[in-house]
């Protein structure tokens, strides 16, 4: 005896509580790569992130797509707003500051690199599964398919 599992699309309620666990990871992430974050600050990232999550996430797959794309950005802004300030600060950075270059360098770009490929593929799968779901196109009388009509290429000598 086999039982389906109904499809996630069809329950709202998945979603959403899918994007609020994206707000609730993306907070996090914001709050790690920042070291500090005020609570009431906290509650508006999460809330306004999952509210993006619930307005762009029609699948699952999407909701995870955006989730991913936002934590790659996240990691890059880090990385490129740490090396940015270390270089307003001081003409010649301190030891330290030299740590957190390298902390954003070592860590933050390759992180962002990863999430924001992690969610290119995530974005394909979702792009893949759609267009395999399409209805052919349209076919003629005889039951070939019909062609659009192209416009040849014209050859220069």
């Amino acid at each position: 005896m086999t039982t389906e599992i109904p499809p996630t699309v069809a329950n709202p309620w998945v979603l959403r509580l899918h994007a609020v666990l994206g707000g609730v990871v993306i907070t996090v992430g914001f709050w790690l790569m920042w070291g500090e974050l005020l609570p009431g600050l906290a509650a508006i990232i999460a809330l306004s992130v999952a509210a993006f999550l619930t307005w762009r996430g029609t699948t699952l797959g999407r909701v995870w797509g955006w989730a991913t794309l936002l934590l790659g950005l996240e990691s890059l802004t880090w990385s490129i707003l740490t090396m940015v300030r270390v270089r307003m600060d001081t003409g010649e950075p301190t030891d330290q500051q030299m740590g957190d270059m390298l902390t954003a360098i070592l860590f933050g770009v390759p992180s962002a690199i990863f999430w924001l490929s992690f969610s290119y593929g995530i974005f394909n799968r979702v792009w893949r599964q759609e267009t395999e779901s399409r209805p052919l196109p349209a076919q003629g009388s005889d039951g070939r398919e019909q062609k659009k009509h192209r416009k040849k290429k014209r050859r220069f000598r």
